[in-house]
Parts: structure tokens; C-alpha cells; sequence
């Protein structure tokens, strides 16, 4: 893979997701409806992370792109 992510920002997107529900994390940093997947992706490399909640809570999305645990952040946009 060719391609590497824009990056969206350099923080998590604290997000209340809803138990249940499926979202689709954004992986090329293009969506305009960050943190989710918006179709910009079309004609590359990239597709979007399926993400179902387990509980209603409060999750932090990546949005640098980077992460390890994707689409979840785990603090890799303070290396970058």
C-alpha cells in the first residue's frame, strides 16, 4: 500500500457512541464527517474500520490515523 493517511488532527475525537450501533471510522483522513467514513476514501487504497460499540459510552476515535488499536486512539498522534 502506496497511500498513507492525511492526518485528520493531531487528537482524538471523543465521540458518545451508542450500544449496538456500527460506525465507520474514516482511515484516509479525507472524510468531511471526521471521525467517520464519508466515502472520500473512493479510488485508493484505504477503506473504512467497522467499529459496534459494546456499551454507550464515551470512545476516543484516532484522528491522526496512526493508531495501533484503530479506529481507537492510543496517544501515537504525540509522536508525530
Amino acid at each position: 500500500m502506496t497511500d498513507t493517511p492525511e492526518i485528520a488532527q493531531k487528537a482524538p475525537f471523543p465521540v458518545e457512541v451508542e450500544e449496538g450501533k456500527t460506525y465507520f471510522w474514516c482511515a484516509c483522513g479525507k472524510s468531511a464527517k471526521q471521525p467517520f467514513c464519508d466515502g472520500s476514501h473512493k479510488g485508493s487504497d484505504f477503506a473504512p474500520v467497522k467499529y459496534t460499540a459494546e456499551a454507550s459510552k464515551k470512545v476516543f476515535f484516532c484522528g491522526c490515523k496512526n493508531s495501533a488499536k484503530r479506529p481507537l486512539c492510543d496517544g501515537t498522534h504525540s509522536k508525530l
